[in-house]
């Protein structure tokens, strides 16, 4: 691995455009992708994410999608791409995909097998990062899930994580401020650096205030200058400004995590498209398209957050 990394700032994951035919759609993705990296503030940019339907795409899919946004924005800024697997073999492969096409790092998402017993059985979690790093020898965010979901690690678990030389950075999903500030606490009492990247976007204000790093986040794919704006007003100690770009983000919040909460990313897609961003909103199965009513209420969120 080369020297350490550390990642700090808004960085966006972005949404995957697809055509009609459910294909990539390659000219609004690099639309997109250069959108992102231009904004002021965005440090990097997270491909292969949730935002970008992940879990639809197979393998020559990811690699493609990662080249796309190495080719046409690489340059600008770090690409890290999401590493989405139920095995460590599997995992470790795309890690390795990531390293040959030169992608910056990856997030590891945790195999839904941790359900069963990794918060029991912190070892299994740990076998499965320290193979990742040994054998594809990259930097490593991991991706922390919220506790309830029976996947996300404890503040102990996320110590011992960070002792792995790989490990450079979390990104908190853990969705209970409670948790997030313990979860930041054990990693700063560890000594290491390795970053706090807050994914939790419905309270990203109280999260910069505690000391988050940076973010990673779907919703940046929408309003990524206003979380670099904000994330500048709370590191700077201006709390009224900070709080005048949180009440325009609180809209699009409402709406794009109201129930049910699997539509987030198909909202951001539509909300996207109102803005003339991408061209249209198709979703890969089982994922359906969002109803009018839907779209209307994004439609007057994207209003009153002064973006339309």
């Amino acid at each position: 691995m080369k020297g350490p990394l550390r990642f700090s700032g808004v960085m966006p994951a972005n949404v995957l455009p697809f055509r009609s035919d459910l294909a990539i759609d390659e000219p609004a993705y690099r639309r997109h992708l250069r959108w992102l990296a231009d904004t002021r503030g965005v440090t990097g940019i997270v491909a292969n994410g949730h935002a970008s339907e992940v879990s639809s795409l197979n393998r020559e899919e990811r690699r493609r999608s990662l080249a796309i946004a190495l080719d046409e924005i690489g340059g600008a800024c770090p690409i890290i791409t999401g590493v989405y697997s139920d095995g460590t073999q599997d995992a470790v492969d795309l890690a390795r995909d990531a390293r040959a096409a030169g992608a910056a790092g990856v997030l590891v998402f945790p195999p839904t097998l941790f359900m069963w017993g990794a918060q029991l059985k912190p070892d299994m979690v740990l076998r499965h990062f320290s193979e990742i790093a040994a054998r594809a020898d990259l930097p490593i965010v991991v991706f922390e899930y919220p506790p309830a979901s029976g996947i996300g690690y404890s503040p102990e678990t996320l110590a011992r994580l960070a002792e792995i030389p790989h490990v450079v950075a979390v990104k908190d999903w853990s969705n209970e401020i409670v948790a997030f500030e313990s979860n930041l606490r054990a990693l700063r009492a560890t000594g290491r650096s390795v970053a706090m990247l807050s994914a939790f976007t419905m309270s990203l204000m109280a999260t910069f205030l505690l000391g988050a790093d940076g973010a990673i986040s779907g919703m940046g794919s929408v309003t990524a200058d206003l979380q670099a704006e904000l994330f500048e007003a709370c590191g700077k100690g201006d709390l009224d400004g900070a709080r005048r770009i949180n009440d325009r983000l609180a809209p699009l919040v409402s709406v794009f995590y109201a129930p049910p909460f699997v539509d987030m990313h198909n909202r951001m897609k539509e909300a996207l498209v109102l803005l003339g961003r991408i061209p249209a909103a198709h979703v890969r199965p089982p994922l359906t398209p969002v109803s009018g009513a839907d779209r209307e209420a994004i439609r007057r969120a994207l209003a009153a957050a002064g973006l339309l």
